[in-house]
């Protein structure tokens, strides 16, 4: 559940019973908006890691900024990653395929996009190619870790969704106690690069790597979204205290 406050009064102005739905969506359009500000503009395969409800909504979110033409599947339970296959099928118009291999997964990909829980690397720094975009989003705690820390170290351009909190629970964590970064290095964030106050993408051979890890200012986002919806749809219903 969500709970909208006035920023006016601080007086609840809804309760959004969406079991997990709306962070989900702010969590795929997250995706979305890095995959636009940091791959190549004729990105057109994806690879997706992960089979669960992250999985299908950041490819549904993806094919809205990005060309997409074939979709790559890999999860370590091979079993599920086929599932999605044939759930996604039913969704989108391209070819979509699981792999076994997640580094022949992974080659020749445009945009790689990890969704799971992981608490060990599932990709490996050797794989990345040039041109390559990475959106890891699943490490939002400090034992999760999908990306090798070499990658960060590979990468042309690093990109944090709060630069403050990748520091101590993303990807770049990670590659932090590996003593490949100094605590303090200096990387810039997602806003910045949407504002024009930071550089993303230069060169089509970049290799740039995004880690989400998610934040606060989303979930208001999308709840003052869904409130606005809702009212002009005259849907819901009206409590008094």
């Amino acid at each position: 559940m969500m709970v909208l406050l006035s920023s006016k009064t601080g007086l609840i102005q809804a309760l959004l019973l969406d079991n997990g739905y709306l962070t989900d969506v702010r969590t795929a359009a997250a995706g979305a908006v890095a995959a636009k500000h940091l791959s190549r503009h004729d990105a057109s395969i994806a690879t997706i890691f992960g089979a669960g409800v992250q999985a299908r909504l950041q490819l549904q979110a993806l094919t809205l900024v990005r060309p997409i033409q074939e979709v790559r599947i890999w999860a370590r339970d091979h079993a599920k990653a086929e599932a999605l296959v044939e759930q996604l099928k039913l969704e989108h118009s391209v070819p979509v395929t699981a792999f076994a291999d997640p580094k022949e997964a992974v080659s020749g990909s445009h945009i790689i996009v990890t969704t799971t829980p992981a608490d060990r690397p599932i990709l490996d720094a050797s794989w990345l190619e040039p041109g390559q975009h990475v959106t890891a989003m699943g490490s939002d705690a400090e034992h999760k870790n999908e990306i090798d820390p070499a990658a960060i170290a590979r990468a042309d351009i690093y990109v944090a969704d709060s630069l403050k909190q990748t520091r101590r629970l993303g990807e770049l964590h990670h590659a932090i106690d590996a003593g490949m970064f100094a605590s303090d290095t200096d990387f810039p964030e997602l806003g910045q690069i949407i504002a024009g106050g930071k550089v993303g993408r230069t060169r089509d051979a970049d290799i740039t790597i995004a880690d989400l890890t998610g934040t606060g200012v989303q979930d208001t986002a999308i709840a003052t979204l869904a409130f606005q919806r809702a009212e002009e749809l005259n849907d819901g219903k009206m409590f008094e205290c």
